[in-house]
């Protein structure tokens, strides 16, 4: 029978680096229509949004949005780990519905373009799931609990949860000109042990703090 501190101390070595356990940072997808704007975001300190492009804008003068359905990014730079693409369809409908719930607090939510009208575009870019019991044990353990103490310090994602990359493009929606857009990874705190007993869990939570930031922008 396998023993608990055996079982510790392969987890601490599995993630020591925490390389094993968490996502790389997003990246410039070519595939999107922003792609050549990009550039690396110099205000970005933990890696949540590593490349911006933003427009000289005011955004006061808005207070319509149109939300594009959730694309789901196919390209071959992907950064989706064993995603089943039933599951991707499940984040991007989330995705859609958070987004579109969080930004009714500040604008109307509309379909056709006009004055005072933005144009969101979203898409789904890579997911990780939590790691079917490892995910668990590692906020139980006491060495695994340790290493999340670090990345949550860190601000980094924690060990066997779950994230999302996504990217964000924001057009003026009556002469479709690019205003604003950025790649990103959201994911929960590295303490939330409740995040990681449920399969997509951690990257519905990183959607919900995806949606939140971009009001807190907007």
């Amino acid at each position: 029978m396998l023993r608990t501190p055996t079982i510790s101390v392969a987890l601490i070595a599995l993630c020591a680096t925490v390389a094993g356990c968490t996502t790389a940072d997003p990246t410039v997808y070519a595939g999107l229509a922003s792609a050549p704007q990009l550039q690396p975001n110099p205000d970005d300190k933990g890696g949540r949004v590593p490349y911006r492009y933003k427009g000289n804008v005011d955004w006061r003068q808005y207070n319509k949005i149109i939300v594009d359905p959730v694309t789901v990014y196919n390209g071959p730079d992907n950064q989706f780990v064993k995603i089943a693409d039933e599951d991707k369809s499940v984040l991007a409908g989330y995705m859609q519905e958070q987004f579109t719930q969080k930004l009714r607090a500040r604008f109307a939510v509309v379909s056709n373009p006009g004055p005072g009208t933005l144009r969101l575009h979203l898409t789904l870019t890579g997911a990780k799931d939590t790691t079917p019991v490892l995910g668990p044990f590692s906020h139980l353990d006491v060495g695994g609990n340790a290493i999340n103490a670090v990345q949550a310090v860190r601000g980094r994602e924690g060990t066997m949860a779950g994230s999302v990359n996504y990217a964000v493009e924001i057009y003026d929606a009556p002469s479709n000109r690019l205003l604003s857009a950025y790649v990103a990874k959201q994911y929960p705190n590295a303490m939330n042990a409740g995040a990681t007993f449920s399969r997509l869990k951690g990257s519905k939570i990183g959607i919900e703090k995806g949606a939140d930031a971009l009001l807190e922008q907007l």
